[in-house]
């Protein structure tokens, strides 16, 4: 590694940052002491700068998932993605501003003020992971870590014009993420190249013991991210893309589509039945999990703590004043789903539908090797434009939140700009735990010049 090289980076990054920081990507930096640890490593992220969102762990550092009812609380411990960042050499420069425990579409719903968009800033950055993906676009760091629930790295990663990857569940350690939605929650990648993006998912992935979900499956190697197998056949579920996309976005599937029927793959349309009620059996299940995981934070172990005369008022109001209103409205939607007469009613109901949509995606994946979506039905909106309207903003999600509950990989990959400017998403996903298929075919995209 050329030390000097890496200062000269920070440094420069540093300022850039600065003249940036109406943007509200970082809430908080570390660039003396990632530099310091990156010196002690070497490996495939040696001489990079990462970015970590602000719902992953770095010991007796401040963690608060942009959230007031964490503030104060520092980290006693380092989450294992960043163990193995730091092991290959990477420098971790600073946390990223997000939504509120990672709850929400737009990067709006932060103590710290909305994330603001490099390619306008007047526009979200998509949420949750948007300081993350912002960091990215705007050069502030060559790579970066989000986590991804309902489609958190790739909305994010299509708004800003940057690679973004949910890796399978279970692919990469979630041990010392702050839980959202336990059976969803993957920590993933974004870059700015293909290159970039696997160096950092290969460096991340793999089994561990801390996480009782950790799948002890083999990693590709970075040679088969890198030149993987070629796909044969793609498939596309146009019955989904009918109503409420964007021309634009359609437009640039198209070219996808030309380029791979060019090259000699296949174009079958397929059908995922079960698809349309991902949205709702996804806020079903998600919000029933966030209002047990958030339940610890109550104003008397960490965090927040308002003053009170009594026990019922601190739990009541460290909560009411702590958290704010995207979570508080989780909260409240899973808590009356989990209680007693509903439960049967729409979290049974939803689990069954999971498994519908996840059998929808093995059977799928028996005939085709890629799925070809876009990653949202428009690209970036405007800063308060939906934040009023849960609904609206829950509908941003629809072409993400099918693979989470299914479990399956996907990124989204740059692929030009609309009218206005705004970068397009689209999004690749693959078979369960077939990464290096998605990414070598992403490589091939990117070093044709399609976009």
């Amino acid at each position: 590694m050329d030390i000097n090289r890496l200062h000269t980076k920070i440094q420069e990054q540093g300022r850039l940052a600065d003249r940036l920081d109406d943007l509200n990507i970082f809430v908080r930096t570390r660039r003396e002491q990632g530099e310091k640890e990156a010196l002690l490593n070497s490996g495939l992220l040696s001489g990079n700068t990462i970015a970590v969102k602000d719902n992953i762990a770095i010991k007796d550092e401040p963690l608060t998932c942009a959230s007031k009812i964490l503030m104060g609380y520092t980290s006693p411990f380092t989450a294992t993605v960043v163990e193995r960042i730091i092991a290959a050499g990477g420098a971790i420069i600073g946390q990223t501003n997000q939504d509120e425990f990672a709850m929400g579409s737009s990067s709006e719903n932060s103590i710290y003020g909305p994330v603001r968009n490099p390619n306008d800033p007047e526009r979200v950055t998509g949420g949750s992971s948007g300081g993350s993906a912002a960091a990215v676009a705007a050069g502030l760091a060559d790579l970066a870590v989000g986590s991804d629930t309902g489609g958190s790295v790739r909305q994010p990663a299509a708004f800003c014009g940057v690679y973004g990857l949910k890796p399978t569940y279970g692919r990469v350690s979630r041990y010392g993420l702050v839980a959202f939605a336990s059976s969803f929650d993957q920590i993933g990648p974004l870059a700015n190249s293909v290159d970039d993006l696997i160096r950092l998912f290969v460096t991340i992935a793999g089994h561990d013991d801390k996480d009782s979900t950790s799948a002890d499956t083999p990693v590709p190697t970075l040679e088969e991210c890198l030149d993987g197998p070629v796909p044969k056949k793609i498939g596309i579920p146009r019955s989904l893309l009918k109503k409420g996309v964007a021309k634009e976005i359609l437009v640039q599937l198209e070219v996808l589509e030309n380029f791979c029927r060019k090259s000699g793959m296949d174009i079958v349309e397929i059908s995922l039945p079960h698809a349309p009620y991902a949205i709702a059996t996804y806020y079903i299940l998600a919000t029933a999990e966030a209002s047990s995981n958030l339940a610890r934070f109550d104003g008397i172990r960490y965090g927040y703590r308002h003053p009170s005369e009594n026990l019922s008022d601190l739990y009541e109001l460290s909560r009411a004043t702590g958290f704010g209103p995207e979570v508080k409205r989780r909260i409240m939607l899973g808590t009356y789903i989990l209680s007693a007469g509903y439960y049967d009613a729409y979290y049974t109901k939803a689990q069954k539908v999971r498994t519908l949509i996840k059998q929808d995606f093995i059977d799928v994946f028996r005939e085709v090797d890629l799925i070809f979506l876009p990653t949202a039905p428009t690209t970036a909106f405007k800063i308060g434009a939906l934040i009023n309207n849960p609904l609206e903003m829950y509908l941003a999600d629809i072409f993400t939140v099918p693979i989470s509950l299914a479990g399956v990989p996907a990124i989204s990959i740059p692929a030009g700009k609309d009218r206005n400017g705004l970068p397009i998403g689209l999004q690749i996903v693959g078979d369960y735990f077939r990464e290096e298929t998605i990414l070598s075919f992403c490589r091939k995209v990117e070093q044709a010049n399609l976009f």
